[in-house]
């Protein structure tokens, strides 16, 4: 943890989380078939993450003076969960949300701590029905259900 850095980083991230929050006022606020606008997720997103960088910026201001010492960078897991990313985000139309989210979720868990296959089951499986049911019936927007090559849809 570097004080410096992450202040910066703080700052230069409120900044763009206002943006994207301001900026999706300009985005239309309905879509074909969905009641829920194409605005409606950067301006969440943007708010969070504004609020996030808040809270990065307050807590530079409450590190203690530690001891320098190296960390050693994981390249290997970064890797693996950039390349898991990329992935999802390509084939998320072929393959749905669900199966997708699902997917992507459990590679990260186990790449983060191999072992409790049960818990990463259950938290990646409630996630993604979760989502998908809270978004496509609850709020009656639109997202890519299952594969038609399941016969699910």
């Amino acid at each position: 943890m570097n004080k410096t850095f992450d202040r910066y980083a703080g700052i230069v991230f409120l900044a763009v989380g206002a943006a994207f929050a301001v900026g999706s006022g300009t985005i239309s606020t309905s879509a074909y078939g969905s009641n829920v606008g194409a605005n409606i997720f950067p301006m969440v997103l943007g708010i969070f993450l504004a609020l996030m960088s808040i809270r990065l910026i307050y807590e530079t201001f409450r590190y203690q003076q530690r001891q320098k010492r190296k960390e050693n960078l994981d390249y290997k897991r970064f890797g693996i969960i950039f390349t898991a990313a990329v992935l999802y985000a390509f084939f998320l139309e072929d393959i749905g949300f669900v199966l997708g989210t699902f997917l992507f979720l459990m590679l990260g868990f186990q790449t983060m701590e191999r072992g409790r296959i049960w818990v990463s089951l259950l938290i990646s499986a409630a996630f993604s029905f979760g989502v998908y049911y809270l978004y496509v019936h609850v709020l009656e927007g639109s997202l890519p259900g299952f594969p038609a090559w399941l016969g699910l849809t």
